[in-house]
């Protein structure tokens, strides 16, 4: 096994890291394998949001999600962006969030308020 102790840098670099971290799952935390597995998957994590970024996902498709996962209705947003008519303003995207409301929703559907404060497209009223 060989071991890794530098930034990976290329894919093949990459590939050998995942296959030494595979072997290093058993790992016991503390011991020197331990030590070597927490390593490569800092190594590793660095390499693959460098060599291949997440973009930021949009605030709206974010809130829809959100909303599904936790089983929530437009109802339930009402205390956080108000009455029906906002709430339907801002999920049909002719309304941008306001900071109060960022704030409201970030606590509400749990999501990092980095998320929601990201530029997303609005449509103009016809």
């Amino acid at each position: 096994m060989m071991s890794i102790n530098r930034p990976i840098r290329t894919d093949a670099e990459h590939a050998a890291a995942l296959r030494e971290i595979e072997a290093l799952m058993d790992a016991k935390a503390g011991s020197s394998d331990g030590d070597q597995l927490d390593l490569l998957a800092t190594l590793v994590e660095v390499y693959e949001s460098t060599r291949w970024p997440i973009a930021a996902p949009d605030p709206i498709e974010a809130i829809r999600f959100m909303m599904e996962q936790k089983g929530l209705t437009r109802k339930d947003l009402e205390p956080a962006i108000g009455a029906r008519n906002r709430v339907a303003e801002i999920l049909n995207r002719r309304r941008p969030l306001t900071l109060p409301m960022i704030r409201a929703l970030s606590v509400l559907l749990d999501l990092p308020a980095d998320i929601l404060v990201q530029s997303y497209p609005t449509r103009t009223a016809a």
